[in-house]
């Protein structure tokens, strides 16, 4: 299990890289949001770690769903059924079947990772798409 200082490094890495691919800046953000730059700036460098309230009020400006958000801070912990066969409901948007049992089966670390890095692509690919 990573310590409260790893995982606030992971978790502003994460919403850094999306708030950056989206793109926005840390001004922009705070304008949508109302929390100041300097304490998402703080965030992203992993030298605080965002409360639940901070993390409403950034997730759909960021493109994240709030409980996709509240699982990658660990703030939610991700449901799992009896048997692994099971997929956990929060991986269940958008995942291939197998891809949610294989992915319920590793460390809640590596499934914010994924989870994060997933995000981040789906906001590109929002982006990017003709629509």
């Amino acid at each position: 299990m990573a310590n409260s200082n790893e995982a606030a490094r992971e978790l502003g890495r994460i919403l850094r890289r999306k708030r950056v691919t989206l793109p926005l800046t840390l001004q922009e953000l705070s304008a949508k949001t109302g929390i100041s730059p300097s304490h998402l700036g703080r965030i992203e460098r992993g030298g605080r770690f965002p409360s639940a309230g901070v993390l409403r009020k950034i997730a759909r400006p960021l493109g994240f769903g709030e409980e996709e958000l509240f699982t990658l801070a660990g703030y939610l912990s991700p449901r799992q059924g009896d048997t692994i066969a099971e997929t956990p409901p929060v991986y269940s948007a958008g995942l291939d079947p197998y891809v949610a049992r294989v992915l319920a089966q590793e460390t809640p670390e590596m499934q914010r990772a994924v989870l994060g890095i997933l995000s981040i692509l789906k906001g590109l690919a929002r982006t990017v798409s003709p629509h």
